[in-house]
């Protein structure tokens, strides 16, 4: 097929004229059966560059992508063309996926979108080899590499099924954000003579700032002072969940209409929160990184973060999303020394601890498990679980078993132990990132070349567009009105505890305050593990104080007090100090049935779960039937506790169950990075 043919079909089919030349490189090299990493800027068009071939070919083209907004928004745009299009993710019904993959077999699906870690589901394994596959695209694919600074185990697996196809079908590998080294480790896994395309990262209409600031409390007045004056509509990042709805709740304070986004909210609630940002329902978006990979909105026209990126690569990733129609958008990274505590705490748990290996090792050597049993027995979060089994398949400890319609894992006779070496020089290069990263900060030079440069893309060429070569300092101006209406708002931002739960009447509650975010949490501890006395009057005024803000219309008839594990009367005291505040009566026959572990000391909400179930009742059911109660507990963790003595009481007759505690906790609650 000719250029000429290739842009007539293109008009014909996607409405538009012409390919750039490096689409058409792309493009031409794919329909030659070849196999080709593109790397180019964000905003590039590299979708097209797989989906015009997947009209060509005759069979389904399978696009592997990490980013489920990405498939919802493709799918979408390519059956408003006429091209049959579909995706399978978790996020559906089983009979959904199962439907659109026997579709996929009977080949009336063009293009195919999935998810990584299907590669680890036994059914899509099956049904890859019924599908007649044209071509493999593996979206994101720095994600292959450890290096990158996504790296999914899951990505390895689609490496297995690239071994397996016959030379002759083409695989396309794209990302915007692949250092040399990356770009080299990528080009080794897929092989078969691949060939690399890349382009020019370099994005003038992007003006880039650093502000410095003092604290944090100067982050919050400067973006209620600025956002209203910034054109169009944006995204502020954050560094972790809690963050997301701080921030939101404080513009929303201002009068700035915002929303918060993470990967802690239901996929109902994303997908809305997605298409409002697209038809700029709000003036911000308050988000982890969960979101922007994948959105195909090109009129954002600011991108803000709080809390410093850890390396020039997870920047560059995500300040593309703004100005990809060409049009100014301003890049704005606020930044304070203490923000380095955040990303350092990722680096070092980016691999699980040697101790975490063994244990998952010892309990495979036991005999067959499954994911599921290997979480119960470790008590490892399934992110770390994922990671392990990765790397011990890797390295021919393990090997995967299809058992039925899933899988387990069974251990190798003979194989080696775990070589870690490379740990140590992983965890290296990514603390020389967070460094270069703020270099980055700190540089004087051109901050868009100095990006460019760090990817690879080196040119001789000026650039006016950002703090150091032409646009104007940004600072923050405080006053004392902007102040005290800061503490104003943060005496009164709590915590809301969505804790719904199915066979059971128990909703929505409140906190009066974070755990780990605010100076609550450390007199919590003091009382409860180092003999400080009774919580203080503060913590009470602050709980009463959520209670009437967010509470007090619910009409409440009783109180009742979660029993503690290690901390003696603590709660109740402070329940029947609240109690007196805001005139309720308060119940003592709340009782432990056995003894409970403390739950921080299990990492899994089904342990968590577990350690608590059925260890409550109340001595006197008649005292509980029929009300709405109020349950008071010190800190809020997984709700596990909550939901447990929630069932009970529901089975009791209680009409309604709201929780109140004085801090909710962020621990384990940083940003998504998954």
């Amino acid at each position: 097929m000719t250029r000429q043919e290739a842009e007539n079909r293109l008009r014909g089919t996607f409405n538009l004229p012409v390919f750039y030349d490096n689409q058409w490189d792309a493009i031409q090299r794919i329909l030659n059966k070849e196999r080709v990493l593109l790397i180019e800027k964000t905003g590039f068009g590299k979708s097209l560059c797989y989906q015009f071939p997947a009209t060509v070919f005759s069979g389904t083209t399978v696009i592997f992508s990490p980013l489920l907004s990405l498939m919802r928004d493709q799918v979408k745009k390519m059956t408003a063309l006429g091209i049959s299009a579909a995706c399978i993710n978790s996020e559906q019904l089983p009979e959904e996926n199962q439907r659109i993959m026997a579709d996929a077999v009977s080949g009336n699906v063009k293009i195919l979108y999935i998810a990584p870690e299907r590669m680890e589901n036994h059914d899509w394994i099956n049904i890859s080899r019924q599908i007649s596959i044209s071509m493999v695209v593996v979206d994101e694919a720095h994600c292959i590499s450890v290096w990158g600074h996504d790296f999914r185990p899951a990505f390895r697996r689609i490496i297995d099924l690239i071994k397996f196809l016959p030379a002759d079908v083409p695989v396309l590998a794209t990302t915007a954000t692949a250092t040399k080294r990356v770009e080299k480790d990528i080009a080794n896994q897929i092989g078969g003579g691949i060939q690399i395309i890349r382009g020019h990262l370099m994005r003038e209409n992007l003006k880039l700032f650093v502000l410095n600031v003092e604290n944090d409390d100067e982050k919050f007045i400067w973006l209620g002072k600025v956002i209203p004056r910034l054109p169009g509509n944006g995204i502020i990042y954050t560094g972790t969940r809690a963050d997301t709805e701080i921030y939101s709740h404080w513009l929303e304070d201002c009068g700035i209409s915002s929303v918060h986004y993470s990967s802690k909210r239901n996929s109902e609630s994303r997908v809305r929160i997605e298409n409002g940002f697209m038809e700029n329902k709000w003036k911000c978006i308050v988000a982890t990184n969960a979101l922007g990979m994948g959105i195909d909105k090109k009129d954002i026209r600011f991108i803000i973060h709080t809390q410093i990126p850890q390396s020039p690569i997870h920047y560059y990733q995500e300040i593309g999303r703004a100005g990809r129609d060409g049009g100014n958008a301003y890049i704005i990274l606020l930044y304070r020394p203490g923000d380095k505590r955040l990303p350092l705490s990722f680096i070092h748990t980016a691999k699980p601890s040697i101790k975490d290996y063994q244990k998952v090792t010892d309990a495979i050597k036991d005999g067959l498990l499954g994911e599921k049993e290997i979480t119960m027995q470790s008590d490892l979060k399934k992110t770390t679980i994922r990671t392990i089994l990765a790397d011990l398949m890797d390295a021919g400890i393990i090997r995967k078993i299809p058992v039925g319609r899933s899988s387990k894992y069974e251990f190798i006779p003979g194989s080696k132990s775990l070589d870690t070496s490379h740990f140590a020089e992983l965890k290296k290069v990514k603390l020389k990132e967070l460094d270069d990263m703020v270099s980055y900060v700190k540089t004087t030079e051109s901050r868009m070349k100095y990006l460019t440069d760090y990817l690879g893309d080196s040119q001789n060429k000026s650039f006016a567009n950002c703090d150091n070569t032409g646009e104007k300092k940004m600072r923050v101006v405080t006053t004392p009105e902007w102040r005290q209406k800061l503490d104003k708002f943060q005496g009164s931002n709590f915590p809301i505890l969505e804790v719904k739960a199915r066979r059971s009447h128990l909703v929505s509650g409140i906190a009066g305050s974070y755990y780990g975010v605010t100076d609550v949490g450390k007199v919590i501890h003091k009382c409860k593990y180092q003999n400080g006395g009774d919580f203080p009057d503060s913590l009470v005024a602050l709980t009463v104080n959520a209670y009437q803000e967010k509470l007090k219309s619910e009409n409440f008839d009783l109180i009742l007090y979660v029993p503690s594990t290690v901390s003696g009367d603590l709660v109740k005291n402070f329940a029947e100090k609240v109690a007196d505040r805001i005139h309720l009566p308060v119940s003592h026959k709340l009782k432990k049935t056995r003894n409970t572990s403390e739950q921080k000391i299990f990492i899994t909400n089904f342990l968590k779960s577990n350690n608590v179930k059925d260890a409550f009742t109340v001595s006197d059911p008649s005292e509980v039937e029929g009300k709405s109660i109020l349950l008071i507990d010190d800190i809020f963790d997984s709700g596990a506790t909550i939901k447990e003595i929630a069932a009970m009481l529901t089975k009791m007759g209680a009409t309604k169950i709201a929780p109140l505690v004085i801090a909710k906790t962020v621990g384990g609650d940083l940003a998504d990075d998954t």
